[in-house]
């Protein structure tokens, strides 16, 4: 339950008190990037608290962008598959981290300058047109949404 619990708060619970807090000074054409994961898509065996978090970050996001829609404030994500992150890197011993992305079709996972290109494109005026989607830097796991 404790671990629930913290995996809820960590990943759900700010998201939905930092949009509370900001939506006030947030004006039309402003915008909203959140960060989801490839399991939100496919699930996780190991990691089903992990995985029904980011599901739940794909349900905000996609409802939160209906809901400001008509304020002209545009709500998108990003869901990644393995990124070698330095939390990644401290979290695992050499022997997992060897073969952490190599289910991938590109037999490896991302590096974290691979994966921001897709918050700079939500980011800009080219994306203006894209509200309540998610962009799927993963490696080649083909995600149906």
């Amino acid at each position: 339950a404790e671990q629930i619990e913290l995996t809820f708060r960590t990943n759900v619970y700010g998201m939905f008190y930092l949009t509370q807090l900001l939506l006030p000074k947030m004006k039309s054409g402003s915008c909203i990037i959140n960060t989801a994961s490839v399991t939100a898509f496919r699930g996780s065996h190991h990691l089903l608290d992990y995985a029904s978090t980011k599901g739940a970050v794909v349900a905000f996001t996609r409802s939160l962008a209906s809901n400001l829609a008509d304020k002209g404030i545009r709500v998108n994500g990003v869901a990644p598959g393995p990124v070698l992150t330095p939390l990644i890197q401290a979290s695992f011993g050499k022997a997992h981290l060897k073969k952490f992305g190599k289910d991938t079709a590109l037999g490896r996972a991302a590096h974290p300058n691979e994966i921001a290109p897709s918050y700079v494109f939500l980011a800009s005026a080219e994306s203006s047109y894209i509200t309540g989607q998610f962009i799927h830097p993963n490696g080649g796991e083909i995600i149906n949404t």
